[in-house]
């Protein structure tokens, strides 16, 4: 009698490593940020004035908004690489539209094409990050990955308003475009090695399921509806502190810019500080129920002593609100990911980040709204309360 022989189990093909992938995600961010940004830190030299600063960021988080509940199944069907080519070119759209000047239909225009950029981003980069990386290392591989928010808005923040200073500021813009454009073929140099880990992602899920996911779902419904203050206060910093500082703190342009700078420094150090701790200390869903009230008291002092400080502490309060207002979402990715259910990482991402794209909608609204009021200033403190209470929120969910 011959011996009944099995075959061996097949071995799954390995994984590509995980380092290329953070490093093109994280560059992605980074163009995104630089591009988002571009307009609040030009507006003094453009004559951008809060209204017209608030239609190009309204407008660019609203398409946004849609995008990302798209993104990850975009992720799914696509790619992550190849959305990270539609985004980049859809930079340098957002940049060469800027270029036509501070008037209502260039900045519509810039607004809707950054908003096709910002919306996928995330998603596709969760879905290619949340399959290579351990779940252990997820807060800390997506802390890196947020960095690039903060790398993009600190290199805008020191060379846009020293190019304005020298030259033209459209300069600005058309350097980014041209960024943009030489970050596609590096995109699409990844793409075979990635994109087809995510390309059956999502391929059976649409928009509707991903919506269900936060009607089912208590723990993500809190995630999403928190995402709106904290993602309105990273605002109230990235979009409007540079207006906000020559208008009513009475600096020049180039130390706005500098103090905006020392925030957006206080967002990398806590992007990368955050992950540590949520990796090592402490549960990220608690971690980031703290943020927010360390955003809410940076945010009320900013807005209600300000104009009292002098510029070294008034840097050390950007640093801090940065740490904080610009230092949760790598933490908050984490522990999306953490409550999504399995093989459904970019649809919940994209769906909890409505809330965050509505805050960032709501939060021009609401600056301008409290400026026409009375001021900016008010407008920092009020938004910092909002904050505060969505920290709360957090801080009182057991899952």
């Amino acid at each position: 009698m011959l011996a009944e022989t099995t075959a061996p189990a097949p071995v799954p093909p390995a994984l590509p490593p995980l380092l290329p992938a953070l490093i093109g995600m994280t560059g992605l961010q980074a163009l995104v940020a630089l591009a988002l940004f571009a307009p609040g830190v030009l507006a003094p030299r453009m004559g951008i004035d809060p209204a017209g600063l608030g239609l190009f960021t309204t407008t660019g988080f609203a398409v946004g908004m849609a995008a990302s509940l798209v993104g990850g199944v975009l992720a799914g069907r696509l790619g992550s690489f190849r959305v990270a080519s539609f985004c980049a070119v859809a930079v340098a759209a957002a940049m060469l539209c800027a270029t036509l000047g501070n008037g209502a239909m260039a900045l519509l225009a810039a607004g809707i094409a950054i908003g096709l950029a910002c919306g996928p981003e995330t998603p596709a980069s969760a879905t290619i990050l949340g399959r290579l990386v351990r779940e252990a290392d997820r807060p800390m591989v997506f802390s890196v990955r947020q960095t690039g928010n903060q790398i993009g808005a600190i290199a805008g923040s020191l060379a846009l308003p020293v190019l304005a200073a020298v030259t033209d500021p459209r300069a600005g813009y058309v350097a980014i475009a041209a960024l943009a454009l030489a970050c596609v073929p590096i995109f699409e140099r990844l793409r075979p090695a990635y994109d087809p880990l995510t390309r059956d992602a999502a391929a059976g899920f649409g928009l509707g399921p991903a919506m269900r996911l936060l009607r089912d779902d208590p723990a993500l419904r809190r995630m999403a509806l928190a995402a709106f203050p904290y993602s309105a206060s990273q605002l109230t910093l990235n979009g409007f502190f540079v207006v906000f500082a020559v208008t009513e703190l009475g600096l020049g342009h180039v130390p706005a810019g500098l103090a905006l700078a020392a925030g957006q420094a206080g967002g990398l150090v806590g992007r990368l500080g955050w992950g540590v701790v949520a990796s090592r200390w402490m549960a990220p869903r608690r971690l980031v129920g703290l943020l927010g009230l360390g955003m809410a008291a940076a945010s009320v002092l900013l807005g209600l002593a300000g104009a009292a400080l002098p510029f070294p502490l008034l840097a050390v309060t950007t640093f801090l609100f940065g740490l904080t207002a610009s230092g949760w979402n790598g933490v908050f990715l984490a522990e999306i990911a953490r409550l999504a259910p399995l093989g459904r990482i970019g649809e919940a991402t994209g769906a909890v980040m409505v809330g965050g794209f509505a805050g960032l909608i709501a939060g021009p609204i609401l600056l301008v709204a409290v400026a026409a009021l009375s001021d900016l200033a008010t407008g920092y403190v009020v938004v910092g309360l909002l904050a505060a209470l969505a920290g709360l929120s957090l801080l009182g969910d057991k899952r």
